[in-house]
């Protein structure tokens, strides 16, 4: 225990960049699978909006109990397990033959990625403390260069006629072992269990603000993942080899966008990198609205990628802040708004796409990109 205590920082970033990294290819490997999935069970907008609706209830439903146990075991140990129990599931996905068993195995897939996303969120939080300049946005980098990674890697696999199930079998092989081979390079943080509180673990006055943003950023953040694909497909009227390089240039961006994170927050201030934030994320997807083409939509795309890329981290490193929780608590009350945002907004998306068509779709997740700018206009400065 003493050993892993005296961890170098330098083994601490890389040990807590690797579990980023398996999180963010291991959800887009399956995020960048979707339109295959639609074609082979046949489903309309509808249908793949209430089939993709069970993956965020698992992750509400684990919600609560993630932040009782990083207030009462360390978040090194609940990120291996939430990470194997990931991969696990992303394996199972492979076999899935019908909507009901995609169903069922995407609540479990939900409950899984929120025990590793909170928890290391709270792992980041922590190495965070080792070092005077800001890393945080780096870490969600790592996770947006990684789900570029799994894009890229889907979109080899479509244009090569792999099946899901050795594409996600051999991936969930891979990151389990990364899994357990680095655990022992993850920062240790003592448990501080806090008092009884209400199971459903609320942000304050204070931070509500906050969540809202988070609200609106994971929003429109998910639609991305599960429907930019879908999009390109039906709305920009592309192949699933274009649909899929759509998906592959907004995790650039986004990729790009986290790793700037940090030296922009030097120069503009979080207020103002929230704030172009959300006027990217409008004006990205007005763009693909208004001008559904090819090289338009993708230049939307690769708008919301920059503009989403830093306000989860940022709402995240001020949420730790707070002095009546933990840090893996107060990430936990924060992203219980957040994180409905992620359970209501993208199946949402799926219905209206159903009754007026997907730019109507993508018009209204727009607005959201408002509602940040707005929300970032009430926050006062320290």
């Amino acid at each position: 225990m003493t050993e892993l205590m005296n961890k170098s920082p330098r083994h601490l970033r890389i040990g807590c960049a690797v579990f980023f990294f398996i999180s963010g290819f291991g959800y887009s490997s399956w995020a960048s699978r979707i339109p295959t999935v639609q074609q082979h069970l046949h489903l309309n907008e509808a249908q793949l909006g209430t089939l993709l609706f069970a993956l965020p209830i698992g992750l509400m439903f684990t919600m609560p109990i993630t932040g009782r146990l990083l207030s009462y075991y360390t978040s090194r140990s609940i990120m291996l397990f939430g990470a194997l129990m990931f991969n696990i599931v992303l394996f199972l996905l492979g076999l899935g033959t019908e909507a009901w068993q995609f169903a069922i195995i995407l609540f479990g897939f939900g409950s899984a990625r929120n025990l590793l996303n909170l928890s290391v969120n709270a792992q980041s939080v922590g190495v965070q403390s080792h070092y005077t300049k800001s890393v945080i946005t780096t870490f969600h980098g790592i996770w947006s260069m990684a789900g570029f990674a799994g894009a890229a890697v889907g979109y080899l696999m479509v244009r090569l006629n792999i099946g899901l199930f050795y594409h996600l079998g051999a991936i969930s092989i891979l990151l389990c072992l990364a899994a357990v081979y680095f655990y022992p390079y993850t920062f240790y943080q003592k448990p501080h269990p806090v008092e009884r509180k209400p199971f459903l673990i609320l942000p304050d006055k204070y931070m509500l603000k906050f969540a809202i943003i988070c609200f609106a950023c994971m929003a429109c953040e998910n639609t991305m993942y599960d429907w930019s694909a879908i999009y390109f497909d039906k709305a920009v009227h592309a192949g699933n080899a274009t649909a899929t390089a759509a998906f592959v240039a907004y995790m650039v961006a986004m990729t790009t966008g986290r790793f700037l994170g940090d030296k922009l927050v030097v120069i503009t201030g979080i207020k103002a990198l929230l704030n172009y934030s959300g006027w990217l994320i409008f004006c990205g997807l007005l763009l693909a609205v208004i001008l559904p083409y090819p090289v338009t939509a993708g230049a939307g795309f690769m708008l919301v990628g920059l503009g989403v890329s830093c306000v989860v981290p940022l709402v995240f490193s001020i949420a730790a802040k707070s002095a009546r929780l933990s840090n893996g608590a107060a990430i936990a009350s924060i992203s219980t708004i957040g994180y409905f945002g992620f359970l209501l907004v993208p199946p949402l998306v799926g219905y209206v796409a159903q009754a007026a068509g997907l730019r109507w779709s993508f018009g209204i997740i727009a607005m959201l990109g408002g509602l940040i700018v707005w929300m970032v206009s009430k926050i006062k400065e320290e």
